[in-house]
């Protein structure tokens, strides 16, 4: 932990974040960002916020992005994949209404690129049980499982994240400060496996998002499996009558003060997202209005807002052989990337003839 000269703490994967950005500005090309999400839902506004408007940016400078489907991961903490078709396809759509553009940005799932899999193997043999054990992010995945008893896919969650992450050679990797141990693992397999057999792999650097944290309309967390996020793909109806049932309290006059009042000002926030404004401003303008005139402030910019993204995702859905036909181009690419950085590793293990 570093000090700035006003006297806040500044951790140096901050610090090293500010410098990424500043190289992605200068130099896009030289960076490979690997990303994605488990199919077990809908998409919704925290995502959007948290992660998805980020890789657009990042596509949008000429960053070259895989983004993953990660359907087998869905099995860490689940007994079945359940609607794991619909599941994906919702994702495609989500990402092509928000502007991923599969020109630039490379989607593709996990089941359906094997040598990204095969890595898990030769992976697994550098880390040791203890290692994976002491996780914090497993740790805590472990803690909120719907399992009695959780399979040993969980722990080898982190190990199979670094395959995803490194079959592309993928050198920057947006995170929350969370993941950062699951990247942490990352990095020890490539330096471990270039120490052991040659240098094969970068040890990629984490991007940690600026995004603030959105809650639920419950005010807590926002989450597809607690029921209390608004989805990308609700209607206008849906969404009004989500963001009307919303945790607010009893104080009239609105202010934005995520410690003191976490659910009223949630939704300031959300409001001031979708306007591209300060929350404190979008909450004095409210003022007395109340939680009514609050409400109706986020129902009109979040429709807003979301208005061109349900646009696109409807014309989408009329050609779900050209969405899908993105996904199998995707997943031709990721094979080819894949197989050549197997070829690699295995020369490098002496396994290859």
């Amino acid at each position: 932990m570093t000090l700035t000269t006003d006297g806040l703490s500044v951790s140096p994967a901050v610090r090293r974040s500010a410098e990424l950005e500043q190289q992605l500005a200068l130099d896009p090309g030289r960076f490979r960002v690997l990303t994605g999400d488990r199919p077990t839902g809908a998409l919704h506004l925290g995502h959007y916020f948290g992660t998805l408007h980020n890789r657009v940016r990042l596509q949008d400078l000429g960053v070259d992005v895989f983004v993953l489907i990660a359907d087998y991961q869905v099995l860490t903490d689940r007994d079945v994949a359940e609607r794991l078709t619909e599941h994906v396809e919702g994702l495609l759509l989500d990402y092509l209404a928000i502007g991923i553009d599969p020109a630039r940005t490379t989607v593709f799932n996990h089941s359906a690129v094997p040598a990204l899999n095969q890595l898990l193997l030769p992976f697994l043999s550098l880390v040791s049980v203890a290692e994976l054990g002491r996780n914090p992010t497993v740790k805590d995945e472990i803690a909120h499982s719907r399992q009695s008893a959780v399979s040993g896919l969980m722990y080898t969650y982190p190990v199979h994240q670094a395959a995803d992450i490194l079959f592309c050679k993928g050198n920057l990797v947006p995170v929350g400060q969370d993941q950062l141990p699951h990247l942490e693992i990352t990095r020890t397999v490539a330096r471990r496996f270039n120490e052991r057999y040659g240098d094969v792999f970068p040890e990629p650097d984490a991007l940690l998002s600026a995004a603030p944290m959105l809650l639920g309309t419950d005010a807590t967390k926002m989450s597809k499996s607690r029921n209390n996020s608004v989805a990308l793909r609700a209607d206008a109806d849906e969404t009004a009558r989500l963001i009307k049932g919303a945790t607010t309290d009893a104080d009239r006059h609105i202010t934005y003060d995520p410690v003191q009042r976490p659910g009223v000002s949630s939704l300031v926030l959300l409001a001031a997202l979708c306007m591209d404004r300060d929350p404190h401003e979008v909450a004095e303008e409210i003022g007395n209005s109340g939680a009514a005139g609050l409400k109706r402030t986020v129902t009109e910019a979040v429709n807003a807002a979301l208005a061109p993204i349900r646009a696109r995702r409807a014309e989408y859905e009329q050609d779900m052989g050209h969405v899908r036909g993105v996904l199998r181009d995707g997943n031709e690419r990721a094979n080819a990337v894949a197989e050549a950085t197997l070829r690699e590793v295995r020369e490098a293990m002496g396994m290859f003839r």
